[in-house]
């Protein structure tokens, strides 16, 4: 009897365990991933992109996404804009090299995904969402983010002359 009891004990937790195990393909980012950036008097790319993502379509609960930019990667196409931008007048590198965002909520909603998450920039943080689409495993997202809102850069002087919301189009190709 007793062997009995242990067979339908271990049967049961086996078949109920098949039902509530719930996992996500872990992605690696591609090499061919790109992160543009332009405003006004300000555009370019960052060409170091990092990332864990854990990502199911068909079960967003366990989603996650962990994507870090190193800010030295910058790029505007002008050697001394550069300088200027990884400088302590705007993104200050050397005090805060890394862009961060983990998410904590990933939706869909009227055939878009969102994700909703904490952005690291310039030792700011800030919760926001941004909408993206899911096709041949890449990640698409257009969006936009203040840079006053993190503190990149003043409003006075020649800075003024930039735009302080900056649109980013990010593409991030994924493999198994």
């Amino acid at each position: 009897m007793r062997t009995i009891t242990y067979f339908f004990v271990a049967g049961s937790f086996i078949l109920f365990s098949a039902f509530t195990i719930v996992t996500s393909t872990t992605w690696k980012v591609s090499d061919n991933y790109s992160v543009k950036f332009a405003g006004t008097d300000a555009e370019g790319i960052f060409k170091t992109l990092k990332g864990d993502v854990s990502f199911d379509a068909d079960n967003l609960s366990s989603t996650k996404f962990d994507f870090t930019v190193d800010v030295n990667s910058i790029n505007t196409g002008n050697g001394m804009k550069n300088k200027h931008a990884v400088s302590d007048k705007w993104f200050d590198a050397d005090k805060y090299p890394k862009i961060t965002f983990k998410s904590s909520k990933i939706v869909k909603e009227d055939g878009q995904f969102k994700v909703t998450g904490t952005m690291t920039i310039h030792g700011v943080s800030k919760e926001m969402t941004i909408p993206f689409s899911f096709k041949n495993n890449t990640i698409d997202a257009k969006f936009s983010v203040n840079r006053m809102d993190y503190k990149v850069g003043t409003m006075e002087g020649m800075s003024k002359k930039v735009s302080d919301k900056i649109s980013l189009e990010v593409t991030i190709p994924l493999s198994k």
